[in-house]
């Protein structure tokens, strides 16, 4: 129905900068919100930082101030710029939309998708 597709992971070094990037396409009437999730080895899956359509905004307090996420609903399109990384950031990133798609009956709730993830790995 919708498929996810992240890009722009990769190596970077503490203090170091990245921009990840993520494309929703398929059957989507209306994305209500987009949002980053990671995995670090051994660890959970935890919010990173989420995005609504109207561009409220919402960070985990581990990357508040380092991170800032934006979006493209035109192009139902979410990014995450990470600045200052830390190598405590390293971990496996997903995006995450919440969409009614277009086969969708009225009055029910959105669907949440998510994609195959893209690697964040910050050493020296």
């Amino acid at each position: 129905q919708v498929q996810l597709m992240e890009s722009g992971g990769g190596l970077v070094q503490p203090g170091g900068s990245l921009t990840l990037s993520c494309a929703a396409s398929g059957s989507i009437f209306y994305i209500n919100q987009m949002g980053w999730y990671r995995q670090a080895p051994g660890k959970e899956r935890e919010l990173v930082a989420t995005i609504t359509n109207a561009r409220s905004t919402n960070y985990a307090a581990s990357v508040q101030g380092r991170f800032t996420i934006s979006a493209d609903y035109s192009k139902n399109t979410v990014f995450l710029q990470l600045n200052n990384v830390k190598p405590e950031d390293t971990a496996d990133y997903y995006c995450t939309a919440a969409v009614f798609t277009t086969d969708q009956e009225m009055g029910v709730p959105p669907l949440d998708f998510w994609g195959q993830g893209t690697q964040v790995t910050v050493s020296s």
